[in-house]
């Protein structure tokens, strides 16, 4: 858990810092950083998806993932939840609630966030943890230089999900396989993409409520689950 925690100490670390560079910036300039934060995660989320896309041997099951993902999260209405919470504490800033989203896409979902708690897991291996921290220090320091503080929050979720991920790994001893981590991806990149899109205004997208898309390949590659819908559909179409 030592890299999680490395991790986790950076990008406070890195909030605190932008938080205080964000206080000093002018309007314009922090609409110009915006613009650009918006215009990285738009090219991340297309860079996840192209990169991981052609490794997929279940090409429907993004799709599948992301439409059974979104009528749950419309159940759920995760995004109106979090927005009245973003209201009672941030005074209806849409801007914070957009920043911290943003933050917990690119921290949690990226590839490095996944595999580094599973490698340090299973093989004591911390490297990639450490890399992600630098890099998640930067990024939230970017982010909160123009959300504020709220970046900070990203921290403890950041914990909870590599944490998670750790015990899980521990548990399942190297079971974790390729293809779903490569399906976790590609549902990754596309929030992220619509991440991006919302920051520039093109489009409001509830990502929130598109997260439950990223349970649906966990589920699918459960061994009974898997071999029972591949039983059906072998006995639709034998």
């Amino acid at each position: 858990m030592i890299g999680t925690i490395v991790n986790v100490i950076t990008i406070i670390i890195g909030s605190i810092i932008g938080s205080i560079f964000n206080k000093g910036l002018k309007e314009r300039y922090q609409n110009n950083v915006l613009n650009s934060i918006g215009l990285i995660a738009i090219s991340l989320g297309i860079a996840w998806i192209s990169k991981s896309i052609t490794k997929s041997n279940e090409p429907l099951l993004f799709v599948f993932s992301m439409v059974i993902g979104a009528l749950i999260g419309e159940f759920i209405n995760l995004d109106k939840k979090i927005e009245n919470i973003n209201n009672k504490y941030n005074k209806g800033d849409s801007n914070a609630l957009q920043g911290l989203v943003t933050a917990v896409l690119l921290f949690c979902v990226g590839t490095m966030s996944i595999l580094g708690p599973i490698e340090s897991a299973l093989n004591n291996n911390h490297t990639l943890l450490f890399i992600n921290a630098v890099l998640d220090g930067f990024t939230s320091l970017m982010l909160a230089s123009t959300f504020g503080i709220t970046i900070i929050l990203s921290a403890p979720i950041l914990l909870i999900w590599q944490g998670s991920i750790y015990f899980i790994a521990k548990i399942l001893n190297g079971t974790v396989s390729l293809e779903l981590l490569n399906e976790i991806s590609i549902i990754g990149g596309i929030l992220i993409m619509t991440t991006g899109l919302n920051i520039l205004k093109a489009v409001k997208i509830k990502t929130l409520n598109l997260l439950p898309a990223l349970i649906i390949p966990v589920i699918y590659y459960i061994p009974i689950v898997n071999n029972s819908i591949k039983f059906i559909i072998n006995k639709i179409f034998s």
